[in-house]
């Protein structure tokens, strides 16, 4: 597959300042502009062939929000269940607290219903600066779940091989993106 409806979609997103730190604004990672299901079957469709590959999957693992779109399309096509880790507690047994930080802000995020041995995938939408993704990789890997591999739609940060390094850990990325002078530019896709 090329991914041409994702690779159009990217070129024709807008870019944004919070601050100092370059945000784009796409279907896939903010939900606005419309997200399109042709858009959304190419990129899940692509998804679902990649993680295919990792085996028996138990559970898919999402982050709230943006991530959610994905999960739930991957879990109707593979008829594999997925869990969200959440923004805000429940306090159910065995809740597993996250400190997140991201390029823009700091905050928790709250896993349940994860359990030691479950072969898991994690799907988001966007990886920029790791801050999310690292602190979801280190509450598994404390749960001691089993995680056969991340896919990502996008990225566009510099953290994916430090990520994939301490990890030790598969991470598949759709398209890499750079934002240089406020304008998106696709390195691999």
């Amino acid at each position: 597959m090329t991914l041409e409806l994702l690779k159009k979609s990217l070129l024709e997103a807008p870019v944004m300042k919070r601050g100092n730190y370059s945000y784009f604004i796409h279907p896939i990672t903010d939900g606005v502009p419309e997200l399109k299901p042709e858009l959304l079957e190419e990129v899940v469709n692509e998804m679902k062939k990649r993680i295919e590959k990792c085996g028996k999957i138990d559970k898919i693992i999402t982050i709230e929000a943006l991530g959610v779109p994905l999960a739930t399309a991957l879990c109707l096509k593979m008829n594999i269940p997925f869990v969200i880790i959440r923004k805000r507690p429940y306090g159910l047994p065995n809740e597993i607290v996250i400190e997140q930080e991201t390029g823009y802000s700091k905050s928790k995020l709250y896993v349940n219903d994860v359990k030691k041995s479950d072969k898991v995938v994690i799907v988001d939408d966007v990886l920029s600066t790791g801050g999310t993704l690292k602190g979801v990789l280190s509450a598994l890997n404390k749960i001691g779940a089993d995680i056969k591999g991340v896919f990502i739609a996008i990225n566009k940060g510099n953290s994916l091989e430090d990520i994939k390094n301490k990890y030790n850990i598969k991470i598949d990325i759709l398209a890499n993106v750079e934002i240089i002078n406020d304008k998106i530019i696709i390195k691999k896709i």
